[in-house]
């Protein structure tokens, strides 16, 4: 593990890397052969596996996806590990630290709470959150990278100068790495570089308004694509399964990769 989290570190440290996001063992070993340096877990595509709602599963399944996936490939995993699974600081850094002995290389705390009428936590508590974990890996000593996120942008409080006020206080309370989802635009991504530099800044791109030379050329030094790849398989088996159930007809299922391919990628 401590090679991997060794590894991790270093493709922060220059130039932009992508880092997408397997829902299970089998997508995961997918994407490593395809020669993704590092990897990360998707809270939606996880609950989804067991037909649940992102945000709707369990501490002990989220630890034992985490340990499913990092001992499924070699490359570093990051952990999205949603909130924390706790409010308060303390509980988050117990949390954290169970994480962090999954094996993963990095791990990602949000500030938002899931209450539509109070979608972040205060100030004051996000921050003594994010010190929470920081403490929590430094006593774990196993090095793991803290990203720190603020949700703003995809809870409906779509406010920069926010953003950015919360992120560079998570920088300051010992986060790695700095990731405000759902910003789209991106002069608004560039000035959240700037505002946290030359700490690294995490990038969502989940559709096509920008590519990674784009991204590369305004600083951010890490992709993840979060629950788009998830639901990127979903599309082709609902569409199928709606032929069939519609249609009568299988045209779909003729157009699938052939089961020796996927077979092929499991050796």
């Amino acid at each position: 593990m401590i090679d991997a989290v060794l590894r991790f570190r270093h493709l922060h440290e220059s130039g932009c890397f992508v880092m997408p996001n397997p829902w299970d063992a089998g997508s995961a070993k997918l994407l490593a052969s395809l020669g993704f340096p590092a990897l990360a877990t998707t809270s939606a595509g996880f609950a989804w596996t067991l037909g649940r709602r992102d945000n709707h599963v369990t501490l002990d399944e989220v630890l034992a996806h985490l340990r499913a996936i990092s001992s499924a490939v070699d490359v570093p995993v990051n952990a999205d590990f949603e909130g924390g699974f706790a409010v308060e600081p303390a509980n988050v850094g117990e949390n954290v630290a169970l994480a962090a002995s999954t094996g993963i290389a990095g791990v990602s705390i949000e500030d938002s709470t899931g209450d539509a009428a109070n979608p972040l936590f205060d100030f004051e508590l996000a921050v003594e959150r994010i010190r929470a974990a920081r403490s929590a890996i430094d006593a774990s000593g196993t090095g793991v990278v803290l990203t720190a996120r603020s949700e703003g942008f995809i809870a409906n409080r779509p406010d920069l100068e926010e953003t950015i006020r919360r992120l560079q206080a998570f920088s300051e309370a010992g986060a790695d790495c700095l990731y405000a989802p759902g910003i789209r635009d991106h002069a608004q991504i560039k000035a959240v570089v700037d505002a946290v530099a030359p700490k690294p800044v995490n990038a969502l791109v989940y559709a096509d308004f920008a590519t990674v030379a784009e991204m590369a050329a305004i600083g951010v030094r890490r992709i993840s694509v979060g629950g788009a790849l998830a639901r990127a398989a979903w599309t082709g088996a609902i569409e199928a399964a709606r032929e069939i159930a519609e249609k009568g007809t299988f045209t779909a299922l003729a157009r699938a990769v052939p089961g020796s391919e996927v077979n092929g990628w499991f050796r």
